[in-house]
């Protein structure tokens, strides 16, 4: 089982009281962010090894993109795409693994072939899903969300968005338990960007340290995401995806001061980096 206080008592040297860094592979033709860019085999094992290099605690594999208006792909197609990945990973190095997907047969199959992590966006709400991890030994990332990709930031709305987040993720985190996942597997992700506009995304972080109050590790996942785009906006325009590195550093670790135990990331080494550096000086 990946023990997140242990990893972290690792870390005491190093980046005392920082976050893990969870990095981001997306195997995908379509993702926001980095879609194309890690779809062939031999650019996936430069990326790999550059995280692990680098200094990356975790990496995190996704084959299917969640972004605002994505479309679906099949299971075969998302089986296709991420298994030979986490295959040659574990036959090639040593390092934590995480799979980003809501179906129960991908979860299934990743946590046969050795992951560590299931992180799913839809809290294990799928059919199958919570059953597969519950019975393993694999640590899960509960995300809230807000309507589905396709529809989700079509005027996302709440009364109070860290009171109705923290209570979704709060009953998840019951129903895990109730089915036999420990507390100590158990993780929550506030799900930034998942049916939420800049205000509720600001809200939320400023409030981070009330979801420490549930009593879970919490996973924050701001990289390059458009409410960096939109806190750093010329004339009225989003800052481009790739303009967003420094605003998503900056993020990060301000996360982890907050409280953080990871921050979920696309600049692994720029992140480290800075971690490091706060880590030094405060």
């Amino acid at each position: 089982m990946f023990d997140i206080a242990q990893a972290l008592q690792k870390l005491e040297s190093s980046r005392a009281g920082m976050p893990l860094v969870m990095g981001i592979l997306n195997v995908t033709p379509d993702s926001f962010s980095d879609g194309g860019q890690f779809v062939v085999m031999d650019v996936i094992k430069q990326q790999v090894e550059a995280m692990i290099k680098a200094g990356v605690d975790i990496i995190d594999i996704g084959g299917e993109s969640t972004r605002p208006g994505a479309e679906k792909v099949s299971l075969d197609i998302e089986l296709q795409r991420v298994m030979p990945v986490i295959e040659w990973i574990k036959q090639n190095h040593e390092v934590a693994l995480s799979i980003d997907t809501y179906k129960a047969e991908v979860m299934k199959q990743a946590i046969q072939a050795g992951v560590d992590i299931v992180n799913d966006v839809n809290a294990l709400q799928a059919e199958g899903a919570l059953e597969v991890v519950a019975n393993s030994d694999v640590s899960v990332c509960l995300m809230h969300k807000q309507g589905t990709p396709d529809t989700m930031q079509n005027s996302p709305h709440y009364d109070d968005v860290v009171v109705e987040v923290s209570d979704f993720l709060m009953q998840r985190a019951q129903v895990c338990e109730q089915a036999g996942i420990v507390k100590q597997r158990i993780i929550l992700d506030p799900g930034f960007g998942f049916g939420k506009n800049l205000q509720h995304n600001t809200q939320l972080f400023n409030d981070l340290d009330q979801m420490l109050l549930l009593g879970y590790p919490l996973l924050v996942g701001v990289s390059r995401k458009r409410m960096i785009g939109q806190i750093l906006a010329s004339n009225e325009a989003d800052l481009p995806v790739e303009q967003r590195m420094v605003g998503s550093v900056s993020a990060a670790v301000l996360a982890g001061l907050k409280g953080a135990q990871i921050v979920r990331v696309h600049d692994v080494e720029q992140t480290l980096q800075a971690l490091r550096t706060v880590s030094a000086l405060i």
